[in-house]
């Protein structure tokens, strides 16, 4: 998992999908510190980060898309 910082609370987060192994990326409202403690603590991600939306709370664990899993 790759981080950028593009303003402050918002990041571009890029990594590969599960489902195709293509390297996506996503804006994340959020800071790169809170999701490395969702990823490391063994937290339920909706816990940790429960503001994020449904697509990008699986972005995170899975790198998918929402147009990915429209298309499977």
């Amino acid at each position: 998992m790759q981080f950028d910082h593009i303003a402050e609370n918002l990041i571009l987060v890029t990594r590969p999908s599960l489902l195709t192994g293509k390297i996506n990326s996503m804006e994340i409202p959020a800071r790169q510190g809170q999701v490395e403690y969702w990823f490391h603590s063994g937290e339920l991600i909706q816990n940790c980060l429960g503001w994020l939306t449904p697509d990008q709370r699986e972005f995170l664990m899975t790198g998918a898309t929402p147009e990915e899993w429209d298309s499977m």
